[in-house]
């Protein structure tokens, strides 16, 4: 059974960081890519950022190019999100997934981190 823990999530100013963390359970996390994604009140879930097994392609959406940062550490079973110069915007519920084994989607998702940016 494949387990996703976030944390880090909290109340920011805008203009402000946080980094968030996910956990993840089981022996085969280095084999997979990792994703995070964000869903706002009322908003569909949208991606944000992903890493490939070995952390050296990642991935953004336009909205997080330059602020957000994903890294990934094998040894410790957890991949990252820095975000940095928050903005209201990012006011979201954000989660933690990881990619299935053909790559075509994710199959297995974190219980979700609430981050909030207050202007």
């Amino acid at each position: 059974q494949v387990q996703l823990v976030e944390s880090g999530g909290g109340l920011v100013r805008a203009g402000g960081s946080l980094r968030l963390a996910c956990a993840v359970s089981g022996r085969t996390f280095s084999s997979y890519a990792m994703g995070w994604f964000r869903q706002a009140p009322g908003q569909e879930r949208e991606f944000v950022a992903s890493i490939n097994w070995s952390g050296a392609i990642t991935s953004y959406a336009d909205p997080v190019k330059g602020r957000f940062t994903i890294s990934r550490d094998n040894a410790k079973n957890t991949v990252y999100l820095q975000m940095n110069s928050l903005k209201p915007e990012d006011t979201a519920v954000y989660y933690c997934a990881r990619q299935s084994v053909m790559g075509l989607t994710y199959d297995y998702w974190g219980q979700g981190t609430q981050v909030t940016v207050s202007s």
